[in-house]
């Protein structure tokens, strides 16, 4: 069973939330928090599996709660809800500690398989915020004369997984990936959690901002050939 707090000050998309969790046998809303404040509580006192987080709440804010509760308890999975055009808030958040994020339009079946990717340790993530959570990285680059010094993090990468990382910092699934690189995506999976090990990334998205950060020490190589 799926345990999972629901964040949000409008209670007519809690019950929503909480309607189309409990049309899924295997999860279960144990809390409903309608402030940041109310959600760091609940968090502490329900130990939820999942925690469904508002990124615009009055008082204390999502962020913040979600800051606050990753403080208390870093193993948190919270999962950060946003509106299509809130760009000002997901880079903060990504900083606070969220776990993965999704636009609040999300059709009810791709809602219903994050709780179940969230709760299985993977982040769960639109594609269109992720795509924004990358500009924003590549936007926040300091210009520098010719190529950037590379990261620790990234030395002594082998030519695949330097592969496989920029197309992470691309957005592109696993199956992509592998696709492109005629591989089996059980194997993409596992690079990619090399990835995270090697450069100290805690999750796929975070590993996305650090690729496209650095996207120029990844270039340069070509997909397919390298082994």
């Amino acid at each position: 069973m799926i345990r999972v707090l629901l964040a949000d000050d409008q209670k007519l998309v809690r019950v929503g939330l909480r309607m189309l969790c409990e049309s899924d046998p295997d999860v279960e809303v144990v809390a409903e928090a309608g402030d940041g404040q109310e959600a760091v509580r609940l968090a502490a006192e329900r130990l939820p599996d999942v925690i469904l987080m508002d990124l615009r709440m009055p008082g204390v804010d999502g962020i913040t709660a979600t800051e606050r509760i990753m403080a208390a308890r870093p193993s948190s999975r919270i999962v950060a809800l946003t509106t299509f055009d809130d760009d000002d808030h997901l880079y903060p958040a990504l900083a606070a500690g969220a776990f993965g994020f999704l636009v609040k339009d999300s059709p009810p079946s791709v809602l219903l398989a994050a709780l179940r990717r969230a709760a299985a340790g993977e982040p769960p993530f639109s594609p269109p915020v992720l795509e924004r959570l990358v500009r924003h990285a590549v936007r926040a680059r300091q210009p520098r004369p010719g190529r950037a010094p590379e990261p620790a993090g990234l030395a002594g990468l082998s030519p695949r997984e330097r592969d496989v990382l920029a197309m992470v910092g691309e957005g592109l699934s696993n199956r992509s990936i592998a696709e492109r690189l005629h591989l089996g995506v059980s194997t993409v999976k596992t690079y990619v959690a090399s990835l995270m090990r090697k450069t100290g990334t805690a999750n796929r998205i975070r590993l996305a901002v650090l690729a496209a950060r650095h996207c120029d020490t990844l270039a340069g190589e070509t997909p397919g050939v390298n082994a």
